[in-house]
């Protein structure tokens, strides 16, 4: 596999602006990253400051409703209330080690613009977060807690104001000013090396759940179940795991009301392979080539994409595509709620919708985990209004 690509996904479809900003990326992760230093220096962060290694879960009573045993890996009780700050606390220490000055990235759900300001004050970064109106009005909470932090919040009024029109931006923003400044991508998707890095920074979640699960049951799980939409969090709870043929790997995206409605972000079922934010990779659009919107309840699954390295999984088979319905979603939050008591983001919500759905793909004698990605704190509103109307 030639690098950047993954079969035939991935790549640099950037101008030449950009080129040399990748290019001393590259350079410098491959440097700097595996230096006792850098090592030394995250994994302490990860620990200290991030609360690694999260628990790997034994959900009793949600195991007893769906008939087998199911491990949550606890996501949500990284600081920050989700994955995102694997990724952000690595690209921070190293935008610092590179002699960048500030940080720019996108943010749709919030959390990883939330993540990226933590990561940033801790390393004296500045930080502005590109984030698009939609998400701003229906992600309140994230966007007060990143603004008290000191973050810079920037509004996208362009295209649909969401978190495509946010990517778009920031990388317009950062061809103008990458000699000081570092684009934190918040996921595994853009122009290589963006999802090589973003990957290696998350597999920290697939580490702990292999080494948790043979502590506990002395064997490797049967399937691990991931929410996604351009894949961090499944990529990195997969990425130990894809020479493990035997580990089910099932990457849920949100599929919105159904299938033919326009908030479907089922890019798998409706999409097809294309250039997006410098990548090849899946993608939602329509028969003229022009990228498709989503509308999904859940803000963090809207992006079009599919990272380049789960596009490939995809189509090779060892990951298989799935999708949850907006309604199984609730009854997901409803039913993790009354069993656990825990309460699950939108985007984590449609990982356990899967696995309630689908008792038939697991049987009795089988371990299953699921990546409890984010905590539900920031859609606590959008819940209330679902159940209640309040």
């Amino acid at each position: 596999m030639s690098k950047g690509r993954f079969g035939k996904y991935g790549g640099q479809y950037v101008s030449e602006i950009l080129m040399q900003a990748l290019i001393e990326l590259e350079e410098a992760f491959e440097k700097i990253y595996p230096t006792q230093e850098f090592q030394r220096e995250f994994t302490e962060l990860l620990r200290d400051y991030g609360g690694r290694p999260t628990p790997l879960y034994h959900a009793k009573n949600f195991s007893k409703v769906v008939g087998f045993k199911v491990y949550l890996k606890r996501e949500d009780l990284l600081c920050g209330g989700s994955h995102k700050l694997n990724n952000t606390l690595g690209q921070a220490l190293l935008a610092k080690k590179m002699g960048k000055k500030r940080l720019i990235t996108e943010t749709a759900a919030g959390q990883h613009g939330l993540a990226t300001v933590m990561a940033g004050n801790i390393c004296g970064l500045e930080t502005e977060i590109f984030m698009g109106v939609k998400d701003i009005q229906r992600q309140a909470s994230n966007v007060k807690k990143m603004k008290l932090l000191g973050a810079k919040i920037r509004p996208i009024k362009t295209g649909s104001g969401v978190l495509k029109d946010a990517v778009s931006e920031t990388l317009r923003e950062w061809a103008s000013c990458s000699r000081t400044t570092h684009y934190l991508m918040g996921s595994a998707v853009g122009p290589h090396p963006f999802p090589t890095i973003v990957a290696t920074f998350q597999s920290a979640i697939g580490q702990e759940i292999k080494q948790q699960i043979l502590e506990k049951e002395d064997r490797l799980p049967d399937a691990i179940i991931a929410c996604g939409s351009g894949g961090s969090n499944a990529i990195g709870a997969f990425k130990p795991f894809i020479d493990n043929a035997e580990v089910r790997l099932y990457f849920v995206e949100g599929g919105g009301e159904d299938l033919n409605a326009e908030n479907s972000a089922a890019a798998f079922q409706l999409g097809r392979p294309g250039v997006l934010h410098g990548s090849l990779m899946q993608v939602l659009q329509d028969e003229h080539g022009q990228i498709r919107p989503s509308k999904t309840r859940a803000a963090g699954l809207n992006y079009p994409g599919r990272g380049p390295e789960i596009s490939h999984l995809c189509e090779i088979g060892r990951v298989k595509p799935c999708y949850a319905f907006d309604n199984e979603v609730f009854e997901a939050v409803k039913i993790m709620c009354r069993t656990e008591g825990l309460i699950p983001a939108l985007e984590t919500a449609h990982a356990i919708a899967y696995v309630l759905n689908h008792p038939e793909e697991f049987s009795s004698d089988e371990i299953v985990v699921i990546n409890f990605s984010g905590r539900g704190d920031k859609d606590i509103e959008t819940i209330l209004r679902h159940f209640y109307g309040a």
